[in-house]
């Protein structure tokens, strides 16, 4: 019945845009997931992110084949940012079995701190939905810093695959970076010396999430799409960060948007 007063609704458009000579197009849309859906409701993945991420087991109820489409691209077509006839160029497609096995793989790198291989959009819009359901003190993840005579060593980031990209940044005392989101992005700050406040907000919230951190105890943080985040210098020495993403910046598209922590 959903399906058939959608399909009524849209013949009424038609035929009243027909009338006063305007341009109509019904777009299809195909199943949506993305960042912080609602599992049980929005959709499979966020379901088995949630039960994943808890540490429980999802089940496949039935094994069909779903066609997929991050709600980030369904907005941009909406939007007209992307043509509706390429609707399916965005679209991916695959079995709930295999849903659900990328998900666990990528479950069973991330928990150590390991960056699945990244080496589609789809890969990316999978792997940024799952981390939105690891929050609060759960970002953090604690390095292996190995000290001896000569000074001290630690993995920064260990990437499975796709492209990267690593930076470095000094930030004199009382100075603070960023204050922006990523759509896209996955971005890792990594405090090599020095004290700093790393706080970040989700759009349209008012919490705002704090972590302390230092280059003598370090800790990987990666920025959630969709959260506005900066980093504070709060010592009374040169910070030293290194960050690293998932693709090599690109001037014209640099998906960084300006917002306030």
């Amino acid at each position: 019945m959903y399906g058939a007063a959608k399909a009524e609704a849209s013949e009424i458009l038609r035929r009243a845009a027909d009338d006063v000579g305007a341009e109509f197009k019904d777009v299809l849309l195909p199943n949506l997931f993305g960042e912080h859906g609602k599992p049980f409701y929005n959709s499979v993945v966020a379901t088995f992110c949630h039960l994943i991420q808890s540490g429980q087991r999802p089940e496949v109820m039935e094994d069909r084949e779903l066609e997929l489409l991050h709600a980030q691209n369904a907005a941009d077509l909406l939007l007209g940012r992307l043509k509706a006839e390429d609707l399916y160029k965005f679209t991916a497609r695959m079995t709930v079995s295999t849903l659900l096995t990328q998900l666990q793989q990528i479950s069973e790198l991330y928990r150590s701190g390991d960056i699945p291989s990244l080496s589609s959009d789809f890969d990316v819009e999978l792997f940024n939905t799952y981390r939105s359901f690891r929050t609060g003190d759960e970002l953090p993840f604690v390095l292996d810093r190995r000290a001896d005579a000569r000074g001290s060593f630690f993995e920064v980031c260990r990437s499975h695959g796709g492209d990267g990209q690593t930076s470095f940044s000094t930030t004199m005392p009382g100075i603070s970076r960023g204050d922006h989101y990523h759509r896209r992005k996955v971005e890792r700050f990594v405090v090599l010396a020095g004290q700093a406040e790393i706080s970040m907000r989700r759009l349209f919230s008012d919490q705002v999430l704090r972590f302390s951190v230092s280059g003598d105890s370090p800790v990987a943080i990666d920025m959630p799409t969709l959260w506005s985040h900066n980093i504070t210098n709060t010592g009374d020495m040169d910070l030293y960060t290194m960050f690293w993403t998932n693709e090599i910046f690109d001037p014209s598209n640099p998906d960084t948007f300006s917002e306030e922590v």
